[in-house]
């Protein structure tokens, strides 16, 4: 098994604006994908939420700034840390990540 990281992007704004029915939704989503990524031989070895990107803070070399580097209508929110056999597999286990409106990314984690 190899391990994949599942990045999470998605609209902020979207986020805040969100009715208690869309987070209900929403977070019952992925507890559905869970049992998902189980199903197709997949495991989640660890998983986050972020906070906004208003609580950000960006280090370039020495110089350190509030709020995130790059200004996006996506922003990173979360990810899934999973193991899968390969990057089919791992593409088939994100393609059931729910998002409320933007996307995922899947990257090979780098073994040294």
């Amino acid at each position: 098994m190899a391990e994949y990281m599942i990045l999470l992007f998605d609209d902020e704004t979207a986020w805040a604006e969100a009715s208690p029915d869309e987070y209900d939704r929403i977070f019952k989503a992925h507890g559905r994908f869970q049992e998902q990524c189980a199903e197709l031989g997949g495991r989640i070895v660890s998983s986050g939420a972020l906070q906004p990107t208003s609580t950000a803070t960006s280090v370039r070399g020495d110089v350190v700034t509030d709020g995130p580097f790059a200004e996006t209508k996506e922003a990173l929110g979360g990810y899934y840390l999973i193991d899968a056999q390969d990057l089919d597999q791992a593409l088939a286990i994100a393609k059931l990540v729910p998002v409320l409106r933007g996307g995922v990314e899947v990257r090979p984690i780098m073994v040294f």
